[in-house]
């Protein structure tokens, strides 16, 4: 399917940035539209804002951008505006003291609020978050390790029944906020507006939270000017990311996108990992520099359609001075204004110059319209969408230029000192709240952190999505039989196959530091166990299986749930090692068999694990023993005699070259499938050692011999039980002799 040209200027358009372009396939135009997007790319991570947009508006023209493409974009212009706004050291130096609180009473705030917890919410890193900012998204990673936040986690069960028991009165506080927001969302605005109300008037520490809800609210309802009250008499106005995004949203919904844009960039200046302001910058920017259509519509729909008369012509208007202004606004005066439009109606000249000119090209003619556009704002840019797309380019590029020296003002010099004063008030406010807040010791009671599957105190306790806490071990033991939340019964499948078992940091430090004898005790009886699966004479874990060999690699598909505790019982001791011995009717498994090493494992998604190990030692079985499912043994380890006599060594050297050479006449003998099998199940053949005495277990070449020949297990693990290596050559020998004889072989 062709992709027909467009009228007049398309030719020219295309040949400006691709030499002989004049093909209309659509693969074409696609290909295109991908290499000026990463040109554009290209551009924006070298600092070249202004060369960007040329090539950004280009792309429009050639297929749509999406928001989220244009994200390096937004990135470079966040780095400019905080460049100039104040540089790294400042920014670094509000979060640290954003951070900083007293004494060990962090431990209930939210790292990314810095507020009381409330109903906590544990993710998957292990850190916990209240869940007012997981809900309203307002982080993408962990504050402290900057890992992706998936948000879609339940409240810690553990944890808000310990903060129900120590601090039942900001519970309550916590929980009524909540209430405010779930009106929010069910879109019940004035009851959310009446009970926000009544926390502000009741409860002076909560004014700040309630205040930014409240204007939520009021901006549904479209009571704008109430909207920005709430959020400017906020205590927390000046350096709360969120309240700046409030307010930008507030903006936006006001059809004054210059300023919605400016402290949406404030906002990501004050909290770069803000995910909500970052998707509206780009999309308003994808606005800006699309062409005139079904995009530019879309992105002015709030300023044409569901603004007031009165909002509309303030956007619409260059000349706005009779109407009130907000505190953004008094920076624009109108001497700036009148130059403004002077050099707008010199760059509407030049436009119509150069479109009787089609000889020019596109990026030309972006540049001149760059060099020519005036200084009004990007309210100028979207609320006109007479404009072509190289107009508002070229706008765009004034405007970023200019924001990168004029950043947002979030309140008028008037109020400055007063929202100060508010901003320490709260402060000290909440200083007085967390010296307060100290856990009572008579209401710390062990039972309340006892695992459920073991009943002792938590070791290592892990939290799963659905909001409930188990020690790692006893957790990992019963996903190894269902993938189940052992109490509540949700499927685990997705948190199974992440393997992210990542201990709570929070309970954690409680345990430690309320529980310090008990959690001495627990540890102590924790390494104990481990240091007793760590012996590898007794109670060594078998697997109970095939034949395996010292120095031949053993591929395993471990699917039982005993063999997956076996399996992450070695991996967690750190001896990676464990028996193999096939069965016996009788016994259970046979008197001899072969240390395997844990190479690598493999895990899927459904718990299953695919295990790469390699043979070491061999042993035989003194006592058989049985813990949790799987086979164990006491063993002692096995290996070959040494011949020390001079002619003996000299004879059995010959045996040894000659039974070799007779092995890789037979291999090299294979037919071809058979020859390619054993090459890809067991590797080529091992070379010939100097030394066959330098190994307990001998020559490798005999146990890659003994894995590969066609022979019955029971025979090779005669063999395998061998302390002689004089024997073991004459045992191979006599079977390479009767597989040469058959014909075909």
């Amino acid at each position: 399917m062709s992709l027909q040209p467009r009228v007049e200027d398309a030719p020219e358009e295309r040949t400006a940035f691709f030499i002989g372009a004049d093909s209309d396939t659509a693969l074409e135009v696609q290909e295109h539209h991908q290499l000026i997007l990463q040109k554009a790319n290209a551009l924006v991570s070298e600092n070249c804002l202004k060369e960007a947009i040329d090539w950004f508006t280009a792309a429009m023209q050639y297929g749509p951008v999406l928001p989220e493409q244009l994200s390096t974009f937004v990135d470079c212009i966040l780095r400019n505006f905080k460049r100039k706004e104040g540089g790294p050291d400042t920014l670094s130096a509000r979060s640290q003291g954003a951070g900083d609180s007293g004494g060990g009473d962090e431990m209930f705030d939210c790292p990314n609020c810095h507020r009381f917890v409330g109903e906590p919410v544990t993710i998957a890193c292990g850190h916990s978050y209240c869940k007012r900012c997981l809900q309203r998204r307002l982080l993408s990673k962990c504050k402290l390790c900057k890992e992706t936040v998936n948000g879609e986690e339940k409240a810690n069960v553990m944890l808000c029944g310990l903060l129900d028991k120590w601090f039942p009165e900001e519970r309550r506080k916590s929980k009524t906020l909540y209430e405010v927001d779930e009106l929010c969302r069910k879109k019940r605005y004035e009851e959310a507006i009446s009970l926000a109300t009544d926390v502000i008037q009741c409860d002076p520490e909560m004014t700040a939270v309630a205040r930014l809800s409240r204007a939520e609210a009021y901006t549904a309802l479209k009571m704008y000017r109430r909207a920005l009250e709430d959020i400017e008499l906020s205590p927390t106005s000046s350096c709360s990311a969120e309240a700046l995004f409030r307010k930008a949203m507030v903006l936006h919904e006001m059809g004054q996108v210059d300023e919605s844009l400016q402290v949406f960039l404030h906002c990501l200046s004050e909290d770069e990992d803000f995910p909500c302001a970052k998707r509206q910058v780009e999309k308003i920017l994808c606005d800006l520099l699309s062409p005139t259509g079904e995009n530019v519509k879309v992105g002015l729909r709030e300023t044409t359609q569901n603004t007031s008369p009165r909002l509309r012509n303030k956007t619409l208007v260059a000349d706005a001075q009779e109407q009130p202004q907000s505190p953004v606004q008094r920076q624009h005066q109108p001497p700036a204004r009148a130059a403004s439009a002077h050099q707008h109606q010199d760059s509407q000249e030049r436009r119509g110059e150069s479109l009787e000119r089609p000889d020019l090209s596109r990026a030309h003619s972006l540049r001149m319209y760059g060099l020519s556009c005036g200084e009004e704002g990007l309210k100028r840019v979207c609320s006109a969408p007479q404009l072509g797309h190289e107009d508002k380019g070229s706008l765009l590029k004034r405007k970023l230029s200019v924001s990168d020296t004029e950043h947002c003002v979030v309140g008028s010099g008037g109020s400055k000192s007063k929202k100060q004063d508010l901003v320490k008030g709260s402060k000290q406010k909440a200083a007085k709240a967390k010296t307060c807040r100290s856990v009572p010791e008579d209401q710390v009671d062990p039972n309340d952190w006892e695992c459920s599957l073991c009943m002792r105190l938590f070791y290592e306790p892990v939290t799963t999505p659905c909001g409930h806490t188990f020690c790692k071990n006893c957790l990992e033991r019963c996903l190894d039989h269902t993938p189940q939340c052992p109490l509540c019964k949700e499927s685990l499948k997705e948190y199974l196959a992440c393997r992210k078992y990542v201990v709570t940091t929070v309970l954690e430090k409680l345990i430690k530091q309320y529980l310090s004898k008990e959690y001495e005790e627990r540890t102590k009886t924790y390494l104990e166990e481990t240091r007793e699966l760590s012996d590898l004479t007794k109670n060594v874990p078998i697997f109970v299986c095939t034949m395996a060999y010292p120095t031949v690699p053993c591929p395993l598909h471990v699917f039982e749930p005993r063999y997956r505790l076996m399996l992450r019982r070695c991996m967690d001791t750190g001896t990676r090692k464990f028996g193999m011995c096939i069965n016996d009717p009788q016994k259970g498994f046979v008197d001899h068999g072969c240390m395997l090493t844990i190479r690598s494992v493999h895990f899927l998604p459904d718990g299953r694990s695919v295990v790469d190990t390699i043979g070491g030692k061999r042993f035989r079985v003194l006592t058989r023993g049985m813990m949790d499912g799987y086979s164990t043994a006491n063993i002692e380890n096995l290996g070959d005699t040494r011949v020390e006599d001079s002619e003996e060594l000299e004879k059995l050297q010959e045996l040894h070259d000659a039974v070799y050479e007779q092995a890789r006449d037979w291999f090299q003998n294979l037919k071809v499938h058979f020859y390619d099998q054993i090459l890809q199940h067991f590797g080529p053949m091992p070379e010939r050692e100097a030394d066959i005495q330098a190994t307990p277990n001998g020559p490798a070449c005999c146990w890659w011999l003994l894995a590969v020949l066609p022979i019955d297990p029971r025979y090779q693990l005669s063999v395998l039980s061998m302390t002689s290596l004089k024997e073991r050559l004459v045992k191979i020998q006599h079977i390479l002799t009767y597989l040469q004889s058959i014909p075909n072989n």
